[in-house]
């Protein structure tokens, strides 16, 4: 098992950044894949940003590209996004997700939120205009 536990989320203005943390226990942290997806009322959850084991591969969707960053660090188990010149449009509850990856498997990224394992409680971010 793995838990996941989000935090950083907040309100801000349009343009303003926000730094979401997801801290992970349990396995072995460097042997997951980790992304992050979001949810807006009424709609779908989707894919936002993924890291592979290593942090070296990512996977990014166009909504974000240029204004988010994925990043982790293995031996504190934890993965960040910045996100910067955030938009109205960014606001949803913001979840990270894991799915077992290690090193042997490849990248291991995927977009597909049922293909991730374990998932934290999310955490709220609000843009205002």
């Amino acid at each position: 098992q793995v838990q996941l536990a989000e935090s950083g989320g907040g309100s801000v203005q349009a343009g303003g950044s926000l730094r979401l943390s997801c801290v992970a226990s349990g396995r072995t942290f460097s042997n997951y894949v980790v992304g992050w997806f979001r949810q807006a009322p009424g709609k779908e959850r989707e894919f936002v940003v993924a890291i592979n084991w290593g942090g070296i591969t990512t996977d990014y969707a166009d909504s974000v590209k240029e204004r988010f960053t994925i990043s982790r660090d293995n031996g504190k188990n934890t993965v960040y996004l910045q996100m910067n010149s955030l938009k109205p449009e960014d606001t949803a509850v913001y979840y990270c997700a894991a799915r077992f990856s290690p090193k042997e498997y490849g990248s291991g990224l995927s977009i597909l939120p049922n293909t991730y394992s374990y998932w934290g409680q999310g955490t709220q971010v609000t843009v205002s205009s």
